[in-house]
């Protein structure tokens, strides 16, 4: 045998053998996947029973539990993978040929979005690419089509009967609870007049062709949420029914039949939905269809698939870019002593880079911080907190940042970001929604508008306050303002539970002195926080300041935190609605609405 033969018998073997690794590791791959998905599913489908029993704290571990899945499956794969590879883990072409293996396992499932983006998120742990690899990664920056959410196996369909209240019903019947309805019938005539006067008035007519309902509950918290939309022709509108599971049995508590109230519903500044989705791309394409201005990574992310709304996010700013031409830039409001902050003007995106030294006063680590975003990763958002986005070795091309960013970011966060001749590195970034700054909402709105957000940024506090929260830092540049008017906390750095604080009234000075002094005359723990201070942290002109003082007076004593300590301590979980108490349906005994009215909305 020639040294030519020899060689090609050897290289030969070595080509069975990367072909065999890679068989193995695709399979390994999709089984991971498999065994994740059936345990995602069999978390959501928990909360029918969950509500049904009203185990609201045993249903709060479930959203636990779920939210640290996709994390524990990716370390226990890779994990196998590493021992199974050996020195052949970082073999690029047995992941190439472990790539197109896993593309066919795949082709048939309907979660098959997710499947990919499972394989992404494994090849990047083991690699850790920078940018996107085409060859190792599932790679799509093109159109890309979304369903239509018109697939009858997801919904039902209903025309009315006799009455539009008939028709609602059977609806609600349907949903076939063990706890049983409260009042059914009387359900059904709320709902009705509430449907009909709304289509009256924006369609200028009671009539539909026919309503189309999801299979599937959703649940969060304390609620149950039918979804479904009317239809007239080509006309379309949401129709959200939430439920509440009372001494009584179920009732319906709202009716919501705007795409911003829908919205709101599906916000990012909630917790994400337990529902058992079969088709995800289908049911998010049905959501879509009543929610148009929700991007779909949202929607994905709403639905408990965070993962994958993550990976449409960055295909959506990458093909943007692709779109697009102005440059990345510092974000308008006040400078962050902490985190940078960025955006694309054209895109409705922040990007906030840890900085590698904080400014005076704050002595947060960095560690700190991190762990501050994972709090409010894993705790209930109540609609007061962005959902924010970690991302880990993004690259763009350094035409794309100003001038004046690329400065601030070497000059603050060179740990982090890297910038060479022709791109821009982002080792650790966080993502969110761009809000509109409370500071410069108030100064650039008028006294209605700046009025309304000065009153909800009190609520905002309090409802955070009924969740455990304790926003450390109550600046108004640490808040925004959604495009629904609705005030939210984004700056995570100083956040703490409610519970680890010791809230104290201000000691009497001994003299006058003490009192011009500017260090305390008294003793101050870490965790001491003195309510009476707060109102310094406003900033807020009058008559704005004077707003706040009557509305919100009840923020600035120590009663108020100690009483949310003491009913947190008691396990006590207060209810904050996503919808407004005019779309509340009234209490056919009194008239007053259904539930429990929270003390905070």
């Amino acid at each position: 045998m020639t040294q030519g033969q020899a060689d090609a018998q050897l290289n030969e073997a070595a080509g069975q053998r990367d072909r065999q690794l890679a068989k193995a590791t695709a399979t390994a791959i999709h089984e991971a996947f498999d065994t994740y998905h059936r345990r995602f599913k069999s978390i959501t489908k928990r909360a029918r029973s969950r509500f049904e029993r009203s185990e609201w704290h045993e249903n709060q571990s479930d959203s636990r539990e779920r939210l640290e899945l996709y994390s524990q499956t990716i370390n226990e794969i890779v994990g196998g993978l590493e021992a199974m590879l050996g020195d052949s883990v970082t073999g690029k072409r047995i992941w190439e040929d472990a790539r197109a293996i896993y593309a066919r396992l795949i082709t048939r499932r309907n979660d098959l979005e997710l499947a990919e983006t499972f394989f992404n998120s494994v090849t990047r742990r083991i690699f850790t690419t920078i940018g996107v690899d085409e060859h190792l990664e599932f790679v799509w920056f093109g159109a890309t089509w979304v369903p239509s959410g018109e697939t009858l196996t997801i919904f039902d369909v209903f025309t009315r009967l006799n009455t539009t209240a008939s028709m609602m019903r059977v609806i609600l019947q349907g949903y076939d609870f063990s706890v049983g309805w409260a009042d059914l019938d009387g359900d059904a005539e709320r709902v009705a007049q509430h449907l009909e006067a709304y289509l009256s008035q924006a369609w200028d007519s009671p009539d539909y062709d026919r309503v189309e309902m999801l299979k599937s509950v959703f649940y969060r918290n304390k609620g149950a949420y039918l979804i479904g939309r009317i239809r007239c022709r080509n006309r379309i509108a949401p129709l959200v029914l939430p439920l509440l599971n009372t001494e009584r049995g179920v009732v319906v508590d709202a009716v919501l039949t705007t795409e911003s109230a829908a919205s709101m519903v599906f916000s990012f500044t909630r917790s994400y939905f337990h529902v058992e989705a079969q088709n995800p791309g289908e049911l998010v394409g049905f959501l879509k269809s009543i929610m148009p201005l929700k991007p779909i990574a949202e929607l994905y992310t709403a639905i408990g698939y965070n993962k994958h709304g993550k990976t449409t996010l960055f295909r959506s700013l990458y093909r943007h870019m692709g779109n697009s031409t102005d440059r990345f830039q510092i974000a308008p409001g006040a400078k962050g002593m902490v985190m940078t902050v960025f955006t694309l003007p054209s895109y409705d995106v922040v990007f906030k880079v840890i900085k590698d030294r904080f400014a005076y006063p704050k002595t947060s680590t960095r560690r700190q911080v991190i762990n501050s975003y994972r709090l409010v990763f894993q705790h209930d958002r109540v609609g007061r907190m962005v959902d924010a986005q970690e991302f880990e070795n993004l690259s763009f091309h350094r035409d794309r940042f100003s001038e004046e960013l690329i400065e601030e970011l070497l000059k603050v966060a060179s740990n982090t970001v890297q910038v060479t001749e022709k791109e821009v590195i982002l080792k650790h970034v966080y993502t969110e929604r761009r809000l509109y700054p409370l500071d410069l909402y108030i100064k650039e709105m008028g006294l209605e508008k700046a009025s309304a957000a000065v009153i909800d940024y009190g609520n905002a506090i309090a409802d955070l306050a009924a969740a455990n929260i304790f926003p450390g830092d109550l600046f108004i540049k640490n808040f925004g303002v959604t495009r629904h008017g609705r005030v939210v906390f984004y700056d995570y750095d100083e956040l703490c539970l409610l519970t680890d604080c010791n809230f104290r009234t201000m000691p009497q000075s001994a003299s006058y002195e003490d009192e011009l002094s500017a260090q305390p005359w008294f003793s101050v723990a870490e965790n001491d926080i003195f309510p009476e201070e707060f109102e310094q942290f406003l900033w807020f002109p009058e008559p704005l300041r004077t707003v706040m003082r009557r509305r919100h007076g009840h923020l600035f004593t120590v009663e108020f935190w100690q009483e949310m300590q003491q009913r947190i301590r008691a396990g006590e979980l207060v209810d904050i609605y996503p919808y407004p108490d005019k779309d509340r349906l009234p209490s056919p005994e009194s008239g007053s609405n259904i539930g429990d009215v929270s003390l905070l909305n």
